[in-house]
């Protein structure tokens, strides 16, 4: 049973910085990607990363203040999201997921990478929240 292990969430004041880690042991797969969600909404976007380190992520999300990153270790993959000028608004729980199809660099994987529906395996999710 594949389980992404998730760290880093926790209570923070608006402005700081956070990281947020996710890894699963022994797995290695095409796509990592970063959700956010809050009480009643659904699961949005926030970035991903594919196998060869190109990067997509939601600019209305990260606003240029998060950044996603991976390390490639041996048996195990680390990827990170680097928060940065966190806002009250940025208070959420914070899921990674994984996606194991491969794919190539370009629109259509920045498009799949967007959706919920294409990962095969989620984190259990870390709350962040930001005291204004």
């Amino acid at each position: 049973q594949v389980q992404l292990a998730q760290s880093g969430g926790g209570l923070v004041q608006a402005g700081d910085s956070l990281r947020l880690s996710c890894s699963a042991f022994g797995y290695t797969f095409s796509t990592y990607g970063w959700f956010r969600q809050t009480p009643g909404q659904e699961r949005e976007f926030v970035a991903a990363i594919l196998w060869n380190g190109e990067t997509e992520a939601d600019p209305d999300v990260v606003k240029g203040r998060f950044t996603v990153s991976k390390d490639n270790a041996k048996n195990t993959v680390t990827v990170y999201l680097q928060m940065h000028s966190l806002k009250a608004d940025d208070t959420a729980v914070y899921y990674c997921a994984a996606d194991e199809d491969r794919y190539g660099s370009g629109p259509a994987w920045r498009a799949r990478a967007r959706s919920t529906g294409n990962y095969d395996y989620w984190g259990q999710g870390t709350q962040v929240t930001v005291s204004s």
